[in-house]
């Protein structure tokens, strides 16, 4: 049984306003700054700051449940804020200068991300200039920093992938967001020109897996510290599925109730097709929670412990993300198919939330074909495949 949640309490009140925002979340193509306030005002961006700075240090199970309440009102807000909210766990791994510089001044600072390292670096004495076209930065219109990709070279000259952190005004923003699913992300590209980042800003992305960045063991009382960065930074994507698989099942009730047949006048809402569809995605979403919050916990109880997750663990806890993220989306599918031709209409809420679930299977973490092939290796007892991330 899930423990009382305080801030999906919170979260509720806000809901409905974040939900009727959901159509001018699509036309700016980014998330609505009275959106942002809501949020920010019940503390949820507080969700994995440090207790130091004022933050929550909430478990991931917490957190999950709220990110699919969200999803459930407007996607794309949930996409970009649950990436604020864990770019924040990212960043307690950092060494203690940065975090002073980020939060210590403004507690309630935040950051957006492009973490494929498509930068182009030069060494210096003390850090790196860095320079890129980086995609992909969801919610960066809101953040006041930026994590960014980059592969540095090791003492042998192979390359090390590593993140950076810059201040807002050390890179542009390109409005370039013009997509078909989670319109409201405002996932721009972030334009950086020969940017110094000071060698206290960056962090190797395996010590930050293995528990030897510059910020572990700082917060040795804490239950989410001690682990692994990016099982928390993927965390959102899922939840994110989930959440609008459930609302897909309540939207579809509600359309298909009082719906009939512009020729004949037959009732859909008592025809067995539909019924039958219903049925079998409601099993299938429920499915999908179960699965998902059984590796929530897990994920919790590691932190609990204090215990690294073994390379097993971490697999699973990888690649169960994914396989939810599919039955999510078929459950989604079956009932769209079925919604009639006025669902197709712009501004209808059925097809927003049948382009946005696909979109959160489009994400490198959650694409199956990859995440099969990882367990499968592992499964087989095979090295896994550097080339899947």
């Amino acid at each position: 049984m899930n423990k009382h949640n305080p801030l999906l309490d919170k979260l509720r009140t806000v809901l409905p306003a974040i939900a009727a925002n959901a159509q001018r979340a699509e036309e700016e193509r980014k998330v609505p700054d009275e959106n942002i306030a809501l949020l920010k005002g019940i503390g949820m961006h507080r969700a994995f700051q440090p207790k130091k700075y004022g933050g929550l240090e909430i478990s991931l199970p917490e957190f999950a449940d709220c990110v699919a309440a969200l999803a459930g009102a407007c996607s794309g807000t949930a996409w970009a804020f649950s990436l604020l909210c864990t770019h924040s766990h990212q960043l307690a791994m950092f060494s203690p200068r940065l975090q002073d510089e980020i939060w210590a001044g403004n507690p309630d600072a935040t950051a957006s991300s492009s973490i494929a390292p498509f930068s182009q670096i030069e060494e210096t004495e003390g850090g790196v200039y860095l320079s890129g076209e980086m995609g992909w930065s969801s919610g960066c219109d809101h953040a006041e920093w930026a994590i960014v990709g980059m592969r540095r070279k090791s003492a042998d000259g192979e390359p090390v992938y590593s993140f950076g952190v810059l201040p807002r005004c050390d890179y542009e923003i390109r409005d370039n967001w013009y997509a078909m699913g989670m319109k409201g992300s405002g996932s721009k590209t972030l334009v950086i020109n020969n940017a110094f980042i000071p060698n206290h800003r960056i962090e190797a992305a395996r010590d930050m897996m293995e528990g030897r960045s510059s910020g572990f063991d700082l917060y040795p009382d804490s239950d989410i510290f001690y682990t692994p960065y990016r099982p928390y930074f993927a965390s959102g994507f899922a939840s994110i599925s989930l959440g609008v698989a459930e609302r897909m099942l309540q939207a579809f009730k509600e359309k298909t109730q009082n719906r009939v047949r512009a020729y004949t006048g037959a009732s859909v809402g008592t025809a067995t097709p539909a019924l039958m569809r219903l049925a079998e995605s409601t099993h299938q979403v429920a499915a999908a929670r179960a699965f998902l919050e059984k590796t929530w916990h897990d994920h919790a109880e590691h932190g609990r412990r204090h215990q690294y997750p073994s390379r097993e663990t971490l697999t699973y806890w990888r690649t169960n993300q994914a396989y939810a993220v599919k039955m999510c989306i078929e459950a989604v599918d079956r009932l769209f198919s079925a919604s009639g031709a006025t669902s197709w209409m712009e501004g209808n809420e059925l097809q927003r939330l049948f382009r946005d679930s696909h979109m959160t299977g489009a994400h490198a973490y959650t694409d199956y074909d990859v995440c099969a092939q990882i367990l499968g290796r592992e499964l087989m007892g095979l090295e896994p495949d550097p080339s899947m991330v």
